[in-house]
């Protein structure tokens, strides 16, 4: 029996940035991984012979320059910003460079003058939730001076800028998304664009209540100081998981790959250790569970050590995902009609408006794929040749909407939603078809068994208003401590959510070390 003053489970991002803040603090931490390899969903991968994908992710837009600093991850290539270049089938682009569209091609001055405008008004918006997010969420009934501090600093930024801008702030803030695009914007790219980001990876649709949440979600990103901005660090996305990594180990982090967890040590209410898959226990006061929280307390955890309510609540959380990714090994660089040549290396939108956005989630809802699904593309290869071979290149296409439960099953539908996506592609790159040497669509169900991921939901659940702050993942556990003594939680499915930010694992480390109860 080998004994440590933590023990994480899952070598993910949130995992390893748990681990080193508690390293830095003076902890001895075990990380314990289930797969060959730490990275979690940031774990590349060989899809064809001489291709790899570098993981679900293909940029970084939330990445927490504080948690960055403080754990000593460096990710060299932030200060160059990616553009979006929008693509609705006409060979006219709208392309946005800087950070979330400090500047725009391709549309008129005067919807340049709109944009900014809402913009600025977004960007306000978002860093109002921001203050929230490098913290526990308040918990109701326990409310902390911080949590004071930190309300009052948000009513504060209010009362700066007027009755009028706290009114805005609060109709707004669960409004739909295509609604307060139809108040600013006359082109209906930005308003499809829009209305992509604010849904991607969440069941939504743009006309749904609440889907400005999403965008806000996006917003609260920030790279260099500039909210709203993304990047692919200098090696490509797949430096990101080696980086966390020797962050971890340079604070000493022990940790121990091909280790499944078989179950989480707890005796009335008060967690120990660990049991691995091999039988073996180790011992340790804290227990960080940086995978999903339904893996945690469905199959990990007695459910009589935690309670059958909670229990309960924990099963209902939704995570069922509707994205699906797609690579793609090409034997040249493809030619997007309208794509500048420049914008190669940024961030590729396809879609025509905000009403197509709506029409390919409607099918979703009942079971259903799209046939005409929107998509964003990166060419990860351009920033990493080693992931094709000399002259090759690979795609990567985050493609919605693609139901978890889809009615027909997916061994039936991914072959005929892989054509539509493949048709879709054709249209914006005639002669794509012809250049494809492996294709590998992976659903939800894919992504679920590939990165143990129930319901094949990269943010561990849905980012929508019930099942945010103080109810992520659920009221009972909302502040990484959980109704087991010793059983913090880490992963994105606690708050402040998915994405590659490091906040989750980073937050609960402090809330560990800071000797919290609440």
């Amino acid at each position: 029996m080998t004994s440590f003053d933590a023990i994480v489970i899952g070598a993910g991002h949130n995992g390893l940035a748990a681990a080193t803040r508690l390293a830095k603090g003076g902890r001895r931490v075990l990380v314990l991984e289930a797969a060959n390899e730490p990275g979690g969903a940031t774990r590349g991968r060989e899809f064809a012979p001489g291709f790899r994908s570098a993981g679900l992710a293909h940029l970084v837009n939330r990445l927490d320059v504080e948690v960055a600093k403080d754990i000593g991850v460096d990710l060299k290539g932030y200060e160059n910003l990616l553009p979006t270049t929008v693509l609705d089938g006409s060979g006219r682009a709208i392309t946005l460079h800087g950070a979330y569209g400090e500047s725009i091609d391709g549309v008129s001055a005067e919807e340049q003058a709109a944009f900014a405008a809402m913009r600025k008004k977004l960007i306000f918006q978002a860093g109002i939730l921001k203050r929230f997010l490098r913290r526990p969420p308040p918990q109701i009934g326990a409310v902390s001076l911080g949590d004071l501090s930190t309300l009052a600093g948000a009513g504060l930024s209010l009362i700066r800028k007027g009755r009028s801008e706290g009114r805005d702030f609060l109709r707004m803030l669960l409004m739909n998304v295509a609604d307060v695009t139809d108040e600013y914007l006359t082109d209906d790219r930005l308003k499809g664009l829009l209305a992509f980001d604010s849904t991607l990876g969440i069941h939504l649709g743009p006309r749904s209540p609440t889907s400005l949440l999403g965008l806000y979600y996006r917003l609260t990103g920030d790279v260099a100081g500039r909210t709203g901005g993304q990047f692919v660090p200098v090696g490509g996305m797949a430096s990101i998981a080696p980086a966390f990594l020797r962050a971890a180990e340079k604070a000493g982090v022990t940790i121990r790959c091909a280790t499944p967890v078989g179950r989480i040590l707890a005796d009335r209410g008060r967690a120990s250790g660990v049991v691995l898959g091999d039988g073996t226990e180790i011992t340790a006061p804290v227990v960080v569970s940086a995978v999903h929280p339904q893996t945690t307390f469905l199959r990990l955890v007695d459910p009589a050590e935690s309670g059958t309510g909670f229990v309960r609540s924990v099963k209902n959380v939704r995570s069922h995902g509707n994205v699906a990714k797609l690579d793609l090994a090409l034997d040249r660089i493809p030619d997007f009609t309208g794509l500048p040549v420049e914008a190669r290396n940024g961030r590729i939108v396809l879609v025509r408006s905000k009403e197509q956005v709506e029409t390919a989630f409607n099918p979703a809802k009942y079971g259903e794929f799209s046939p005409d699904p929107v998509m964003e593309i990166t060419l990860p290869s351009l920033a990493d040749p080693s992931l094709a071979p000399s002259g090759a290149c690979t795609l990567s296409a985050l493609v919605q909407y693609a139901p978890y439960r889809l009615k027909a099953g997916w061994e039936h539908g991914k072959p005929a939603f892989l054509k539509i996506v493949l048709e879709t592609l054709e249209r914006h790159a005639p002669g794509i078809g012809k250049s494809i040497l492996a294709a590998n669509l992976m659903t939800p169900v894919d992504i679920e068994a590939e990165y143990n991921l129930p319901g094949g939901h990269w943010h561990h659940g849905e980012l929508q208003a019930d099942q945010l702050l103080v109810n992520r993942p659920t009221g009972a556990a909302s502040g990484y401590k959980t109704p087991i003594e010793g059983l913090y939680l880490a992963s994105a499915g606690a708050h402040p959510g998915g994405g590659i930010s490091g906040l989750p694992g980073w937050n609960a480390a402090r809330h560990i070390l800071s000797g919290a109860t609440a």
